[in-house]
């Protein structure tokens, strides 16, 4: 298997969740060993942010990479997933905001338009990490992810929430296209209104709405039509590892399991991947 590119350059426009400002994306093919890296375009210099680990600034909310100026872009982590899924090695993403649009709080879109997308085979074979022991991150609440060796990616999620709208939820598949495409992509972002209410009290989700979130009340659903799948919440949460699982660097081989984790957990069981090199190894092809 060979690394791939766009053959063309690809636009997509959104609005940014918490600046509520329009975002244009513009997708552009790079070279082999690239990777994927994002890039400021209404910035003038320390404007390239590879999409790695060893980048993120900040997971609060979001996957953010940033600079040592300071500057950032956030919100990476569902067109990161959808990436890989389309089977996209290398790209730059030119950005002119410090956010990627959020769409429709899910990875569909994306999906949908890197996939019709006409890809360009490279001399490059493609790299893959593959896992060699398991590492494992937990924190103080007993929260974990761990990475397990595996001959593909194949994620277990579990989610417990105390609303019975959502309760105990599992995600515990192969991560392949056709999954990605039926269960993961179409999977919205979730938040309770409470968190909503408090978010625009300090000045953020400027852009946030039911047109790209599902927003829960209790054990009700704000949006019109409730959830678009089964599981849409702990799917979501799996989608976010996906796109998380890239800023390796390459395509991941390896079993992952999660409890009760975001996007911190993601970015710290890669830290600790990559603390020791017996840990893994790359392979071609």
């Amino acid at each position: 298997m060979q690394q791939k590119t766009l053959k063309d350059e690809i636009r997509i426009k959104g609005i940014g969740l918490h600046s509520g400002v329009e975002s244009l994306l513009i997708l552009k093919p790079a070279p082999a060993d690239t990777g994927i890296v994002f890039e400021r375009s209404d910035l003038d210099k320390e404007n390239v942010f590879p999409a790695l680990y060893s980048g993120v600034v900040d997971t609060r909310n979001c996957t953010c990479l940033g600079n040592k100026n300071g500057e950032v872009v956030s919100t990476i982590e569902h067109i990161m997933a959808a990436l890989y899924a389309a089977g996209i090695d290398n790209a730059f993403i030119a950005v002119n905001n410090r956010e990627i649009p959020i769409m429709d709080g899910s990875a569909k879109e994306f999906f949908e338009i890197l996939r019709k997308a006409e890809l360009v085979e490279q001399e490059k074979p493609r790299r893959y990490l593959k896992v060699k022991r398991e590492v494992k991150f937990s924190d103080e609440k007993g929260n974990y992810v761990s990475l397990k060796p595996a001959d593909g990616l194949h994620i277990k999620f579990v989610i417990d929430f105390p609303s019975e709208i959502v309760g105990h939820q599992e995600f515990d598949e192969v991560v392949d296209s056709e999954n990605f495409a039926k269960k993961l992509a179409p999977a919205r972002t979730f938040c309770e209104k409470y968190q909503v209410d408090y978010l625009r009290s300090i000045g953020l989700i400027k852009g946030g709405s039911l047109e790209n979130a599902v927003v829960l009340d209790g054990n009700n659903i704000l949006n019109e039509g409730g959830f678009r799948i089964e599981n849409e919440c702990v799917n979501h949460k799996a989608l976010d590892c996906v796109g998380d699982m890239f800023t390796s660097g390459y395509r991941i081989l390896a079993a992952v399991e999660a409890f009760h984790s975001g996007h911190f957990h993601n970015n710290e069981v890669l830290k600790v991947l990559f603390a020791d090199a017996d840990n893994y190894e790359i392979t071609e092809g």
